[in-house]
């Protein structure tokens, strides 16, 4: 399996402890990307406190967050890539998402000869360059996991064979019936901060279809609309590896700084602690997938923003907004309202309440690796 961001190790982490328990199955990992950096907070000491052996980490991030610089790690992840299969001879190689990332590592095992077995695919995020690079991650893998049905039937439209595509449910939301959640003290102690009455948690990533002028008075108008709110803490997640990042993690350095009675920032929070905030938060508000994913099991309002989630389907606990100070402030006044908390409490998750791993783990073990070297197109009959 490979990992490369804080996020989607968060996603995959049961589905690790159930390969690495399974007597049938040999896990092995490979981190890469901003793992490995200090700058996305170093989180491949997380993988480790967790109890899991990294077989390979492969230095792919550069110190640029410029098209060239994304492009030039793409290039040395497939050369890298491409020596870790040939010295680790995987059977088949697991990823989860759409990131830059995954699309020269996946090439690299396609050339070897490795089926590729991908998580997540089918769902839609047309804000991002993600987009275009998870449905080539589809037609470069073998093996389909989806989240949900119309997920599912977007994967056999590209013409995978339905027999290849297994709907199980969001993987990450196993967390939640397995992690242990920290008490409102032990959080509090954790982040060295009282909250406040009111909280949100912040993460918002630079949507990677605009240009660094765009993406920068778009984060403006955000800053903006946050410098409004009285007596709230806001705990900043710190954006990734995307080209804009840097730019937005610096703007969110000066906001703290600015408003240090009010705002916090973390380079990652990790998993538990992330989880464990989402309890006591008024809303989860930017533009990760923990907030259309993950929020909604905790009957906890999402402010999203921009379009980098447009396409996914989400609760109807997700507030939609523009990168535009009034309609945000609008917002963040709506989730106070007694008529939408009333409505929380209705919230169903559309991305299940879990146990995906050990469909995936069942599908694994019992597919034939030999055949899915071989792959023919699946056209739909309308």
């Amino acid at each position: 399996m490979v990992t490369a961001t804080r996020a989607e190790y968060g996603l995959l982490k049961c589905l690790l402890e159930d390969i690495q328990k399974d007597p049938c199955l040999e896990l092995q990992l490979i981190s890469t990307g901003s793992h490995l950096s200090p700058e996305f907070g170093l989180t491949n000491i997380q993988i480790l406190d967790d109890g899991f052996y990294v077989n390979k980490k492969i230095e792919i991030l550069l110190s640029s967050d410029t098209p060239i610089g994304v492009n030039k790690s793409m290039g040395l992840a497939q050369i890298s890539f491409a020596e870790a299969f040939d010295e680790l001879k995987p059977e088949i190689v697991v990823v989860l998402g759409d990131r830059y990332e995954l699309l020269p590592i996946v090439s690299a095992a396609n050339i070897s000869r490795i089926p590729v077995a991908h998580l997540s695919g089918g769902e839609l995020t047309e804000g991002a360059i993600d987009e275009l690079v998870r449905h080539a991650i589809t037609k470069l893998s073998q093996l389909h996991f989806t989240a949900m049905d119309e997920y599912s039937n977007r994967v056999i439209q590209m013409g995978e064979q339905p027999e290849r595509v297994f709907t199980v449910g969001e993987v990450g939301l196993d967390n939640l019936l397995r992690l242990p959640l920290m008490s409102r003290e032990d959080f509090e102690n954790s982040i060295a901060c009282k909250l406040k009455k009111r909280n949100l948690l912040f993460t918002y990533h630079p949507e990677t279809t605009q240009n660094l002028t765009k993406i920068e008075n778009d984060f403006c108008e955000i800053l903006k609309a946050l410098s409004t709110q009285d007596d709230t803490l806001i705990i900043f997640t710190k954006a990734n590896a995307d080209v804009g990042g840097r730019l937005i993690n610096k703007m969110i350095d000066v906001f703290v700084l600015e408003h240090p009675e009010n705002a916090i920032v973390f380079t990652s929070l990790g998993q538990l602690r992330y989880l464990s905030a989402l309890q006591y938060m008024d809303a989860v508000v930017g533009n990760s997938s923990s907030g259309i994913v993950e929020a909604p099991s905790f009957k906890l309002a999402t402010i999203n923003i921009g379009n980098r989630q447009k396409g996914r389907v989400r609760a109807d606990s997700t507030i939609d907004v523009s990168a535009d100070a009034i309609e945000i402030v609008s917002a963040l006044n709506k989730i106070q309202s007694p008529l939408f908390r009333a409505s929380l409490a209705k919230v169903v998750n559309p991305y299940g309440q879990g146990n995906s791993t050990k469909k995936v783990v069942d599908a694994l073990k019992s597919v034939d690796l030999d055949s899915l070297k071989i792959k023919t197109f699946y056209d739909v009959k309308y």
